[in-house]
Protein backbone atom coordinates (compact mmCIF):
# COMPACT_ATOMS: atom_id res chain seq x y z
CA UNK A 1 0.00 0.00 0.00
CA UNK A 2 1.20 3.49 -0.83
CA UNK A 3 1.91 5.69 2.17
CA UNK A 4 0.52 9.25 2.32
CA UNK A 5 3.88 10.65 3.45
CA UNK A 6 5.63 9.03 0.48
CA UNK A 7 3.06 10.51 -1.91
CA UNK A 8 3.30 13.97 -0.39
CA UNK A 9 7.09 13.85 -0.41
CA UNK A 10 7.16 12.75 -4.06
CA UNK A 11 4.67 15.39 -5.16
CA UNK A 12 6.27 18.20 -3.14
CA UNK A 13 8.92 18.61 -5.85
CA UNK A 14 7.53 20.88 -8.61
CA UNK A 15 8.92 18.87 -11.55
CA UNK A 16 7.41 15.64 -10.23
CA UNK A 17 4.06 17.30 -9.60
CA UNK A 18 4.09 18.71 -13.14
CA UNK A 19 4.99 15.28 -14.52
CA UNK A 20 2.05 13.73 -12.67
CA UNK A 21 -0.24 16.37 -14.18
CA UNK A 22 0.87 15.22 -17.64
CA UNK A 23 0.69 11.51 -16.84
CA UNK A 24 -2.67 11.67 -15.10
CA UNK A 25 -4.44 11.49 -18.46
CA UNK A 26 -3.74 7.74 -18.41
CA UNK A 27 -1.79 7.69 -21.69
CA UNK A 28 1.83 6.72 -22.12
CA UNK A 29 4.29 9.56 -22.39
CA UNK A 30 7.84 9.20 -23.64
CA UNK A 31 10.51 10.59 -21.35
CA UNK A 32 11.52 12.84 -24.26
CA UNK A 33 8.01 14.34 -24.24
CA UNK A 34 8.19 14.94 -20.49
CA UNK A 35 11.64 16.51 -20.86
CA UNK A 36 10.39 18.95 -23.50
CA UNK A 37 7.22 19.86 -21.63
CA UNK A 38 8.99 20.40 -18.31
CA UNK A 39 12.31 21.80 -19.53
CA UNK A 40 14.34 19.11 -17.79
CA UNK A 41 17.43 17.24 -18.89
CA UNK A 42 17.23 13.51 -19.50
CA UNK A 43 19.14 12.63 -16.33
CA UNK A 44 17.08 14.99 -14.18
CA UNK A 45 13.81 13.71 -15.63
CA UNK A 46 14.88 10.10 -15.13
CA UNK A 47 15.69 10.76 -11.47
CA UNK A 48 12.30 12.37 -10.90
CA UNK A 49 10.48 9.55 -12.66
CA UNK A 50 12.39 6.98 -10.60
CA UNK A 51 10.99 8.59 -7.44
CA UNK A 52 7.42 8.48 -8.78
CA UNK A 53 7.91 4.88 -9.84
CA UNK A 54 9.40 3.85 -6.49
CA UNK A 55 6.39 5.33 -4.68
CA UNK A 56 4.11 3.36 -7.01
CA UNK A 57 2.41 6.23 -8.82
CA UNK A 58 3.75 5.45 -12.30
CA UNK A 59 4.87 2.46 -14.33
CA UNK A 60 7.32 2.41 -17.19
CA UNK A 61 7.97 0.50 -20.38
CA UNK A 62 11.18 0.48 -22.40
CA UNK A 63 10.72 1.24 -26.10
CA UNK A 64 14.08 0.97 -27.89
CA UNK A 65 16.23 3.74 -26.41
CA UNK A 66 13.31 5.55 -24.78
CA UNK A 67 11.30 4.87 -21.68
CA UNK A 68 7.58 5.50 -21.68
CA UNK A 69 5.73 6.31 -18.48
CA UNK A 70 2.10 6.24 -17.51
CA UNK A 71 -0.04 6.45 -14.43
CA UNK A 72 0.02 3.20 -12.45
CA UNK A 73 -3.07 1.32 -13.69
CA UNK A 74 -4.02 -0.38 -10.42
CA UNK A 75 -3.88 2.53 -8.00
CA UNK A 76 -6.19 2.15 -5.05
CA UNK A 77 -9.30 4.31 -5.43
CA UNK A 78 -8.40 6.32 -2.31
CA UNK A 79 -4.88 6.95 -3.59
CA UNK A 80 -6.25 8.08 -6.97
CA UNK A 81 -8.66 10.45 -5.18
CA UNK A 82 -5.76 11.77 -3.10
CA UNK A 83 -3.76 12.47 -6.27
CA UNK A 84 -6.82 14.02 -7.97
CA UNK A 85 -7.14 16.42 -5.03
CA UNK A 86 -3.44 17.31 -5.09
CA UNK A 87 -3.52 17.95 -8.84
CA UNK A 88 -6.63 20.13 -8.51
CA UNK A 89 -4.83 22.59 -6.23
CA UNK A 90 -3.29 25.68 -7.80
CA UNK A 91 0.50 25.74 -7.98
CA UNK A 92 2.37 28.79 -6.82
CA UNK A 93 6.08 29.08 -7.40
CA UNK A 94 6.78 30.90 -4.13
CA UNK A 95 4.83 31.48 -1.01
CA UNK A 96 5.36 34.86 0.56
CA UNK A 97 6.43 35.02 4.19
CA UNK A 98 3.57 35.96 6.47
Amino acid sequence: MIDAIEILTALAEPTRLAAMRLLWDGREHCVCELMRALGASQSRMSRHMAVLKQVGLVVDRRDAQWVRYRRAPNLDRDVAAFIDAALALPVSRRRSAA
